[in-house]
């Protein structure tokens, strides 16, 4: 009999162990406990075996193990597993002593409950709102998972494992927190009083082989057309804001767009997390840091972005901008860094201009909105839009051209627009399409020694 069934059937009224000594008799459960009694009383059987399953193993495994060599640790601690059940004549099925290993391998060597989800390909985010309620989103929905953990104090366990790895803490003084895993996926963490619901954590999952042009195409974000254009006005150093909604692919589209930077070139990348995946061998990542514990110590996006100009780049790759740090960017577009590229959270291309507007007056510095607009209309050459759509898929919808100042106002071009065809099986039909309008900038793309397709923009041509 496995040990699930010998507790399910100790815990009846008048059951007894395999020694034969008598239980005591419980009161007999309510309507409710007894729809609820089996399930509760199983998985709280599996935790108090694990964590003294758990417990021995950590004690019995050498700390100088070197615990990177995965493979080697999991076979140490499979012999010490099976010696352990043995040891205590604990009697498990076949499938209940796999999924013991796994979760308590899950725990010592990786992120727990998380591990199953962190390793399917198919999830793109995974959201837990407390210890009971864990929810993914798969190919752009979000659906509920019946992963569990045992308490707040085992998602705290987990944030802290995520956390401490880079020198970041989170308590009740620092109740949330910025950060990512080895792959490079981006974390957040917000922990009671801030998070009413317990613990609550959110995993942005990256590729394990981060997405090229060609995969960007296949999906439908792009056009073969749009991808050939977007390649050559990297090369051709124009400076580049991707703009779009939260999730809707604008880090993604970044590293696709900083992939197309020629290898001789110095690129210095800036991000609150390292997300950026780059493959050029001249890369230089900076992190910002937050305050120690005594609030001392800070260094801002802003701060490696004024630091950032002192380290000869080619190319200036700002991960995000939040705050005052776009008027820095926006600084070194017009000083000799062409070429660079951010993101900005932004609702459409006019909206990213507001948008930057905003945050160059987050700088502290009281400009007039004439001289802000100027610096915008002479720094940013393109802004491109993503957006995820209602389908879930995400999408490229706008490129569009900032041309230049006519009176207090700065002057866009649509060059590239998504139109929407149809909707069918749940899908949106669409395709992006040219505007029949040759960008100003057109010149500039011919002096890097690049010829596009005449037909690129469309029938339409104006000069």
């Amino acid at each position: 009999m496995s040990l699930l069934k010998r507790i399910e059937r100790s815990q009846q009224p008048g059951g007894k162990e395999s020694g034969g000594v008598p239980l005591p008799v419980r009161p007999k459960p309510t309507d409710l406990q007894r729809r609820r009694a089996p399930s509760v009383q199983n998985r709280d059987a599996f935790k108090d075996l694990k964590e003294r399953i758990q417990d021995k193993l950590i004690a019995e495994l050498d700390p100088a193990m070197d615990v990177s060599r995965t493979d080697e640790v999991r076979q140490t601690i499979q012999d010490l597993f099976d010696q352990l059940l043995t040891q205590e004549n604990i009697i498990l099925s076949r499938t209940e002593r796999e999924k013991l290993f796994e979760a308590i391998v899950a725990e010592i060597l990786g992120f727990g409950p998380l591990e199953p989800l962190l390793a399917d390909e198919n999830i793109s985010e995974i959201m837990v709102n407390g210890p009971e309620k864990v929810f993914v989103e798969r190919k752009g929905k979000i659906v509920k998972t019946n992963i569990v953990f045992e308490s707040n104090e085992h998602v705290m366990k987990v944030i802290d494992r995520i956390v401490s790895p880079l020198g970041r803490r989170i308590d009740e003084s620092s109740p949330y927190v910025d950060a990512r895993l080895p792959d490079g996926s981006r974390v957040n963490a917000i922990i009671p009083p801030l998070a009413l619901n317990g613990p609550t954590l959110t995993i942005r999952k990256f590729e394990k082989d981060p997405l090229t042009i060609d995969d960007l195409i296949r999906f439908g974000s792009m056009t073969p057309e749009v991808a050939e254009f977007l390649k050559a006005c990297v090369i051709a150093r124009l400076n580049i804001v991707v703009s779009g909604g939260t999730g809707s692919g604008k880090t993604t589209l970044l590293n696709v767009l900083s992939s197309f930077i020629p290898n001789d070139e110095r690129i210095i990348t800036v991000e609150n997390a390292a997300e950026l995946q780059l493959r050029q061998e001249h890369v230089v990542t900076l992190e910002s840091r937050p305050p120690n514990i005594e609030g001392k110590g800070e260094v801002t996006i802003r701060d490696l972005v004024i630091n950032t100009l002192r380290m000869r780049p080619d190319r200036i790759v700002v991960g995000e901008c939040r705050a005052g740090e776009a008027l820095d960017m926006l600084q070194a577009m017009n000083t000799g860094h062409d070429g660079s590229m951010t993101t900005a959270h932004a609702n459409s291309p006019r909206d990213t201009l507001s948008r930057l507007e905003t945050m160059c007056l987050m700088a502290g510095m009281e400009l007039p909105v004439r001289a802000i607009r100027e610096q915008i209309a002479a720094a940013v050459d393109l802004i491109i839009q993503t957006a995820r759509l209602r389908d879930g898929s995400r999408k490229i919808i706008n490129v569009t051209e900032v041309q230049g100042m006519e009176g207090d106002v700065i002057v866009m071009s649509d060059i590239f627009v998504f139109e929407q065809q149809g909707y069918e099986n749940g899908k949106i039909i669409g395709r992006l399409k040219p505007t029949g309008i040759r960008p100003k900038f057109y010149d500039r793309i011919e002096a890097a020694g690049i010829t596009l397709p005449p037909n690129i923009f469309g029938a339409r041509t104006s000069y």
